[in-house]
């Protein structure tokens, strides 16, 4: 985009971080303290603090943005960014979300101009296990099930991911603000208490897809031997992570939210030797080394 000069109105974008208030940057902080209006984006992650805890450490109120104010009401959010600066605060990094690459592109055809102050996100924090972030392949979103509703999607994508040799970050569902079928369909502004997956439930499904594919007679791209890992509150000073079998993470507790899982492929030894730490005495104990600088499980 074009320079700005000083003095200029606009949408900041203000990546939060990982953890709690002070993972926010110095530049971020300096900018919401100058701008006339502070949302909060509320819907695509969670910090391990909440609101009122952001709005001590930040020295501002925040106008909490859920998913339907920043895609139906994004207006509502660039009221005013022309003449005085708004700034729209997102946990990890602004662009973890293409719902934020439509807040952006609404601004400029309303003629706002905009600046990203960026910050850590799951996308590349999750090198704390170990794994080289440049041997991850495509990311992928794990949904909850329902008794009517089991996508397997996500599946193929690691498959593909697999087949090239290459990590699979899984994003696991979160459930906020979301309405009973009842309610949606009777039009009452009623909400189900908020839902987030766990890596044991991810797993789960995993399995289920693989038991699966197994009985179609299908080659698995993975199997419930297959390493894996799994993350929870990464950033936080209580971040958890745990390596194993696809069936082991099945009944690990890693505790409370947001939780991340990861499909390995091919580990080069120092990855190996990184996950060992992670990992009981026989957890990985699935692994085959296929060459001097190459496992796969």
């Amino acid at each position: 985009m074009e320079s700005i000069a000083a003095g200029d109105t606009m949408l900041y974008l203000i990546g939060l971080g990982l953890g709690d208030a002070k993972d926010i940057t110095v530049k971020g902080l300096e900018v919401i303290k100058g701008c006339s209006r502070v949302y909060l984006e509320a819907y695509t992650s969670i910090l391990t603090v909440g609101k009122e805890a952001l709005e001590e450490f930040y020295g501002r109120e925040l106008l909490l943005a859920d998913r339907d104010m920043v895609e139906q009401e994004a207006d509502e959010i660039l009221k005013g960014a022309d003449v005085s600066d708004v700034a729209f605060l997102v946990v990890g990094d602004p662009f973890g979300a293409t719902t934020h690459s439509d807040l952006v592109l609404r601004a400029v055809n309303a003629g706002i101009q905009y600046r990203v102050i960026h910050n850590a996100s799951i996308l590349n924090a999750v090198g704390c296990c170990g794994l080289q972030l440049y041997n991850f392949g495509e990311t992928v979103s794990i949904v909850f099930w329902t008794d009517n509703w089991k996508p397997e999607s996500f599946y193929d994508k690691i498959k593909r991911n697999r087949d090239m040799g290459m990590h699979t970050l899984c994003l696991l569902d979160i459930k906020v603000k979301e309405q009973s079928m009842e309610n949606l369909m009777r039009g009452r502004k009623i909400y189900e208490p908020p839902r987030f997956m766990t890596v044991a439930q991810a797993a789960k499904q995993l399995i289920e897809i693989v038991q699966n594919r197994r009985e179609q007679g299908e080659k698995l791209a993975i199997s419930e031997e297959t390493a894996c890992v799994g993350l929870a509150r990464v950033g936080a000073d209580d971040q958890a992570i745990r390596a194993g079998s696809l069936q082991e993470l099945a009944s690990f507790d890693l505790g409370g939210p947001l939780h991340s899982m990861i499909i390995t492929g091919h580990l080069h030894p120092l990855e190996v030797d990184m996950l060992r730490l992670f990992s009981s005495s026989d957890g990985l104990k699935g692994l085959k080394m296929t060459d001097s600088s190459t496992y796969i499980s």
